[in-house]
C-alpha cells in the first residue's frame, strides 16, 4: 500500500508539473526531481529503476569544457567549449617567459586540438583586452580564420596586434556590448558587464543544451569605477535563480581576504603624491593596459598644471587606441610628444612609462641603468611604481628600485603608499559571486594551483559539495550532460615558445642547451683530416667561449690538447673514417679531464674538417 501511495503521489506531481509552461528546469527543480526519484530506492527494485530512468531523462546533449591555458599558471588564458559539432573559444592569451626560458619572448597555448577541429570552430569570444587574454590571438588566427567577438576597446587593442602580424582586414571583428547574446551553433554566449583594471571587461553566460555555464572572466566588484558602471550583479543573480549548471570563476586573488579596493583610492593617493613632489619631475611606471590608472594620472596632472609625456611602445599604442575610442580623455595640450619635454621645466613634467615589473628592456629599467637616450635619472626625480610585482618578478623590481635610488631619485612603490589596487576579486567578492549564481558545479580558473585550491575551499565553505568541485589541468576534457560533470580525457596541450619570428621551434632540447651554455660555457675542438691518407692534417685546436679565458689558462688548454692528441693516437684508420664515433671519443676524453680539473661540465663541440 505504501509503495502504491508513493508511486501515485509522484505520478500526480509529475502530471501537475507537465501542465506548467515549458522552460529549462532550475537547479532546485532538478534537485527535487532527483530526490523524489531516489526517495524510495530502498523499498523496491522497481523504484530504483524509476530513479535511473528519471536521471536518464534529465540528461542532455553533452558539453565539453577544455582549458588550454590559464590553469596552474598565471596568464595564457584559453578555454574551448564544444557541444555536438560546434566549438567556440573563450580568450586566447599569452604568458611571459620565466627565468628558465632563456631567450624566449612570449609563451602561447598549444593550438593542436583547435587546428584538428577547425571546421567546428564558430568564433573566438574575448572577455577583455589584457595580454594574458588576447596576446596569443594573432598566432591562432594565422592558423584558423574565424570571427572574433569582443567589446569596443578590446577589439581596438586586437586590431593593433593584427596590424603587427599582417592580418589587418583579413579577420572579421564583431563588436558586442553587455547584455548582447551571440549564437555559436547550438550554444549562445551572453555578455555581462564586470569591473576590472581595464574598461569594457565582460563575463560570459554560456547557454548550452546541458545547462548554463557562467564564466566570470577577470573581475572585481567596484561600486565606484573610473569608467562605465559597476558590475552587473543583478544579471548574475537572475541566472542563479534560473539555475546555473557550473560557475567558472577568476581565482587570482583567492588567497586574499576581504574586498578589493576601489580604483578611486589610487586617484586620491596620486593627488597627495603630486602635491608632495612639487618642484620635481614625476615619473610613473604602470601597466600599459591599465587605462583607469592612466586616466587618474591625467586628472592629477591637470590639477597641478603638468604636461604628460609617454614612454614605451606598448604604452604609446594602448594610450593612442584608448584616446581614439574615447576611453581616455585629456584637455588639449596636456599630452605632449617626448621630443617636446625640453621646452618645459622638470616641475612641469609627468612621464608615464612601462617597466613596473622590472622588465630588462623596459623604459624604466633603462632609465635606472642610465641607458635611456632621453631621460637621465637624478635627485630631482620623484618616481612612482604603480603596480604590484607579479610572483617571480620581485627581485627584478627590487633591482630597479635600488638603482633608481642610487641615482638620487625618491622612489614610491606599492608597499609604501596606496598607489596600486588589484583588478581581481578577493575572497568576499568571490563568495558573493558564488552566492548569486548558486552553481551546481564549480570550476576555479585563472591561477596557479594554490589559487585554484583556495578558491575550491571557499566554494566548499559556501555549501558546494567537494565532489561537485573540479580542479582541472591544461588539456583536461571536462564533460557534462546536465546531470553529471567529470574529467573524462585529455587533449594535446602545453606551451609553445615564441622566439623572434620562430613559433614553436624552440623546445625543451634547445632550452636545455641554452641553459647548459649559460651555466658552463662552450669548448670547440677543431680537427682537420687528410682524406687521401686518413691522417690528422692539423689540430686539435681548442676554442673556449664562456668557460675560461684562454690567455689566463694556457696550462689547462695545453694539457687538454695533449689529452686529445693521446686519444687520436689510439684511434685506428676505421675510427678516423667514422666521424660520429671519433667525435664521441674526443668529447668523452676531454669532458672527463675538464671535470677532474675544474668540476665544471662545459658543452663540448668537436668539429672535423676534411681536406
Amino acid at each position: 500500500m505504501n509503495n502504491y501511495s508513493n508511486n501515485r503521489k509522484r505520478y500526480n506531481e509529475d502530471k501537475q508539473n507537465s501542465k506548467q509552461p515549458h522552460s529549462a528546469p532550475t537547479k532546485s527543480e532538478k534537485s527535487v526531481k532527483n530526490e523524489k526519484a531516489d526517495a524510495g530506492t530502498a523499498a523496491t527494485g522497481e523504484i530504483t529503476a524509476q530513479a535511473k530512468q528519471q536521471r536518464k531523462e534529465n540528461r542532455k546533449t553533452p558539453l565539453k569544457i577544455i582549458p588550454l591555458g590559464g590553469l596552474h599558471e598565471i596568464g595564457k588564458n584559453m578555454t574551448v567549449f564544444e557541444c555536438s559539432n560546434d566549438i567556440f573559444i573563450a580568450d586566447c592569451g599569452l604568458a611571459f617567459p620565466d627565468a628558465e626560458m632563456l631567450g624566449v619572448d612570449i609563451v602561447i597555448p598549444d593550438f593542436t586540438y583547435v587546428e584538428r577541429n577547425q571546421a567546428k570552430v564558430r568564433g573566438v569570444v574575448l572577455t577583455h583586452g589584457h595580454e594574458d587574454h588576447i596576446g596569443g590571438l594573432a598566432y591562432l588566427l594565422k592558423k584558423i580564420n574565424v570571427p572574433v567577438y569582443g567589446t569596443k576597446l578590446t577589439l581596438g587593442l586586437v586590431e593593433g596586434k593584427l596590424k603587427e602580424h599582417g592580418l589587418n582586414g583579413k579577420v572579421k571583428l564583431c563588436e558586442v556590448t553587455p547584455k548582447k547574446t551571440v549564437k555559436m551553433g547550438c550554444m549562445a554566449v551572453e555578455f555581462i558587464s564586470v569591473n576590472h583594471s581595464i574598461p569594457d571587461a565582460v563575463g560570459l553566460a554560456i547557454h548550452t543544451p546541458a545547462g548554463i555555464i557562467v564564466h566570470t572572466g577577470d573581475f572585481k566588484v567596484d561600486y565606484t569605477p573610473i569608467n562605465g558602471g559597476p558590475i552587473d550583479l543583478a544579471r548574475f543573480g537572475e541566472l542563479g535563480s534560473r539555475g546555473v549548471l557550473a560557475l567558472m570563476a577568476d581565482s587570482t586573488n583567492a588567497e586574499r581576504p576581504g574586498y578589493t579596493q576601489t580604483e578611486k583610492k589610487v586617484g586620491n593617493s596620486f593627488d597627495n603624491l603630486f602635491t608632495k613632489a612639487e618642484g620635481k619631475r614625476i615619473i610613473i611606471a604602470t601597466f600599459s593596459s591599465n587605462i583607469h590608472r592612466i586616466q587618474q594620472i591625467i586628472n592629477s596632472a591637470v590639477k597641478t598644471n603638468r604636461k604628460i609625456a609617454v614612454f614605451g611602445r606598448s604604452m604609446v599604442n594602448v594610450i593612442n587606441t584608448a584616446v581614439e575610442l574615447g576611453y581616455l580623455s585629456a584637455p588639449k595640450g596636456v599630452m605632449i610628444d617626448i621630443d617636446m619635454m625640453n621646452r618645459y621645466s622638470s616641475s612641469q613634467i609627468v612621464l608615464i612609462t612601462t617597466g613596473s615589473q622590472g622588465e630588462p628592456m623596459s623604459a624604466l629599467t633603462r632609465m635606472a641603468m642610465n641607458d635611456h637616450k632621453k631621460v637621465n635619472i637624478n635627485c630631482n626625480d620623484f618616481i612612482i611604481i604603480s603596480a604590484t610585482p607579479i610572483p617571480g618578478n620581485e627581485k627584478f623590481v627590487t633591482r630597479v628600485v635600488n638603482e633608481l635610488m642610487k641615482s638620487g631619485a625618491e622612489v614610491v612603490y606599492e608597499a609604501m603608499y596606496e598607489v596600486h589596487v588589484s583588478g581581481h576579486a578577493c575572497q568576499e567578492e568571490l563568495k558573493l559571486m558564488l552566492a548569486l549564481t548558486k552553481p551546481q558545479y564549480f570550476i576555479p580558473v585563472h591561477g596557479e594551483y594554490k589559487h585554484l585550491k583556495k578558491h575550491a575551499q571557499l566554494a566548499e565553505e559556501m555549501g558546494i559539495p567537494s565532489q561537485n568541485i573540479i580542479i582541472g589541468e591544461i588539456g583536461s576534457v571536462i564533460e557534462t550532460d546536465g546531470v553529471d560533470m567529470r574529467i573524462v580525457s585529455k587533449v594535446p596541450s602545453g606551451r609553445v615558445l615564441v622566439d623572434g619570428l620562430g613559433v614553436g621551434d624552440v623546445g625543451s632540447i634547445v632550452l636545455r642547451d641554452r641553459k647548459h651554455l649559460a651555466q658552463d660555457g662552450l669548448i670547440i675542438v677543431v680537427i682537420a683530416i687528410d682524406k687521401s691518407t686518413n691522417t690528422i692534417a692539423s689540430g686539435p685546436d681548442i676554442i673556449s667561449r664562456g668557460f675560461v679565458y684562454v690567455r689566463e689558462s694556457e696550462e689547462l688548454i695545453d694539457e687538454a690538447k695533449q689529452i686529445l692528441n693521446n686519444t687520436l693516437a689510439q684511434c685506428t684508420i676505421h675510427d678516423l673514417r667514422e666521424w660520429n664515433s671519433l667525435k664521441t671519443k674526443l668529447k668523452d676524453a676531454l669532458s672527463e679531464y675538464i671535470y677532474s680539473k675544474t668540476k665544471r661540465s662545459p658543452m663540448i663541440l668537436p668539429i672535423i674538417m676534411e681536406i
